[in-house]
């Protein structure tokens, strides 16, 4: 246990016989030289805490700004990015009809041999299944991306060969030319997504730093001019104490030693008598919950 001192407000380590036998008066006089001493440098602490307020309140400002205008690039560069992926997708099918519509027509007799095994549509029909449907992590999702970059590529070159040779595949290859652009424009707008992530991260971690600082100051100070607030009274209340004692002195002056003369007396302390209270509750719960028995005797006839 510890105990005040003197109006230094030293720290007394004390064992509990100590305690007990040091007296109400000087009790009270540490109490009142504490509140004094507060008085005297709470205006002070007040003043340091609402200059630092001062000092953080722009700084959180900014700090929000920036992470809100971070995020709205995020915002944007997804917008983008899934607006492409849905026009992309949406062209698959009618790439796949125009394929289909061709092959029918014998329009592809002079192509490639192996163009009916050619699955670049259907692998890119899988891979925007899996970014749409599937729980990927950025890790799962940057394979996806690439692969299907790769598959663009590929149609790119399939395209200019294609077109070359074949004029009347031209609206044809058109679709599917489109549809590789749009998921250009998905995969460059993903990339840059990432980017916009990556750099607002700090920024949101720069933000939560300051307004946690921020809050911590509000909190000393709130606490700090709530204590400053009591100082009179409290200054007060304790001269009267030593000037007039401790018994019972009317409104708001109860009787300080009744716990100790009830001890002196052979009484419980209150801690002894909650404890009592205590048990007793705990017992009474008890029977209450235990079945009550019924005696069951013979019937007699």
């Amino acid at each position: 246990m510890t105990f005040m001192v003197d109006s230094n407000f030293g720290r007394l380590h004390m064992e509990s016989d100590g305690l007990l036998a040091v007296s109400p008066e000087q009790l009270a006089q540490a109490l009142l030289d504490r509140r004094t001493l507060l008085k005297d440098q709470l205006p002070k602490v007040i003043r340091t805490l609402e200059a630092e307020e001062q000092n953080l309140a722009p700084k959180v400002s900014r700090a929000v700004d920036n992470h809100k205008q971070a995020n709205e690039i995020v915002a944007k560069l997804k917008g983008e990015r899934d607006a492409a992926q849905v026009e992309a997708r949406d062209l698959i099918p009618k790439v796949k009809e125009h394929r289909d519509v061709l092959v029918d027509s014998g329009g592809m007799v002079n192509l490639d041999p192996d163009w009916k095994k050619e699955k670049l549509l259907e692998e890119l029909d899988e891979i925007e299944e899996n970014i749409q449907t599937s729980a990927l992590d950025h890790k799962a999702e940057k394979k996806m991306i690439e692969r299907r970059k790769k598959l663009i590529d590929q149609n790119e070159r399939w395209l200019k060969d294609r077109r070359d040779s074949n004029p009347e595949m031209a609206e044809y290859i058109d679709s599917r030319r489109e549809m590789s652009h749009q998921f250009s424009i998905a995969n460059k707008g993903h990339r840059n997504m990432i980017k916009a992530v990556e750099k607002a991260q700090p920024l949101h971690d720069k933000k939560v730093a300051l307004q946690a600082e921020i809050r911590e100051v509000r909190r000393q100070l709130d606490r700090a001019k709530e204590l400053l607030a009591q100082s009179d009274h409290a200054i007060e209340h304790w001269q009267r104490r030593l000037n007039d004692g401790f018994a019972e002195l009317g409104m708001g002056f109860p009787d300080l030693l009744r716990d100790m003369n009830r001890i002196r007396e052979g009484g419980d302390s209150s801690f002894a008598r909650k404890n009592k209270a205590t048990k007793r509750n705990q017992s009474n719960k008890r029977m209450k919950s235990q079945p009550k028995s019924t005696d069951l005797g013979s019937e007699e006839e």
